[in-house]
């Protein structure tokens, strides 16, 4: 897909961008312009980002991990309650300050989409859209959480049995897989886009 295409689809969005701190909302208001959004709204905590989901029905929520009145974990718990909240398949990006494992792990728990760490770049936050544009996932129950279906997750050692089987039967095997993704500990998990 190429730039203009990606532009194109982005350009149909309703994004709604919750941040307490008002320069962060204009940052990113601007690199969603940048990438081709037009309808951008803003809400500086959590009880106006519900108000606004009701109102204004985005499309994607890109949403702070803190912030006053109700925080980013608070507004996804909300969020993802099928039982009470008219749109608990709202996906989520997390634009927030701290990557820290914990806090990454939380934020999926919850059912967030995507996870940004600040300062991002407008090439990151369009990756993150179309993500969520391309490769939609349905919503499932996890236990008690309510969330996107989870990737893909594969041991090393099932993922290279499965190479080595491609290489044997002449098959294709799947090029999404970063390189990247592999580390020195055989009993690691990859996890495949």
């Amino acid at each position: 897909m190429n730039a203009q295409q990606m532009e194109k689809l982005i350009e149909g969005l309703a994004i709604l961008v919750v941040d307490n701190n008002p320069y962060t909302r204009k940052l990113t208001r601007i690199m969603l312009t940048n990438v081709g959004a037009k309808a951008i709204y803003e809400a500086a905590d959590g009880v106006e980002a519900l108000g606004a989901i009701r109102v204004a029905n985005p499309d994607v929520m890109i949403l702070d991990w803190e912030m006053p009145v109700l925080d980013g974990p608070q507004v996804m718990q909300i969020v993802r309650s099928p039982e009470s909240f008219p749109k608990p398949n709202l996906p989520v990006i997390m634009l927030t300050r701290s990557g820290e494992r914990s806090r990454v792990n939380a934020a999926l728990r919850l059912g967030v989409h995507e996870f940004l760490v600040q300062p991002t770049s407008p090439a990151a936050l369009r990756d993150r859209l179309m993500s969520i544009l391309v490769r939609p996932r349905p919503m499932v129950w996890v236990g008690k959480y309510y969330v996107p279906k989870p990737r893909i997750l594969l041991k090393k050692t099932d993922l290279l049995a499965a190479a080595l089987s491609a290489y044997r039967s002449n098959a294709s095997f799947p090029t999404l897989i970063d390189s990247g993704d592999f580390e020195d500990n055989s009993s690691e998990v990859v996890t495949v886009h």
